[in-house]
């Protein structure tokens, strides 16, 4: 029968892996507290969130079927009401939690193969 460690030895273990992942994910943001105030960050806090969204819809209209124009209803219609939504309530949560819904209601029931 194998031999299992001490107490001792497992709590410092955990003590030391605890400690590691802490300090590397602490790092970053010590290392980068001084960057802040600098106009690039800046740039980027303003300008990323457009930039990421627009390429999560490219990343999710690439796969469209075009030559299947019936398959194109689903997707298409969530898009148009995760957009109103947005434009309307401003709400980011809102407008993607309700695109889904539709697509997902939508590809499930009416546009089902």
């Amino acid at each position: 029968m194998p031999e299992t460690p001490d107490t001792p030895y497992l709590l410092a273990a955990v003590a030391l892996s605890a400690a590691v992942t802490w300090g590397l994910r602490a790092l970053p943001f010590a290392v980068l507290t001084p960057l802040r105030a600098s106009r690039t960050v800046h740039y980027l806090s303003t300008h990323m969130p457009a930039g990421v969204m627009v390429m999560l819809l490219v990343y999710c209209l690439r796969d469209l079927p075009l030559a299947d124009p019936p398959r194109l209803l689903a997707p298409l219609s969530a898009l148009a009401v995760t957009v109103g939504l947005h434009l309307w309530r401003r709400n980011a949560l809102l407008s993607i939690l309700a695109g889904t819904a539709v697509h997902v209601a939508l590809a499930s029931t009416v546009f089902a193969p």
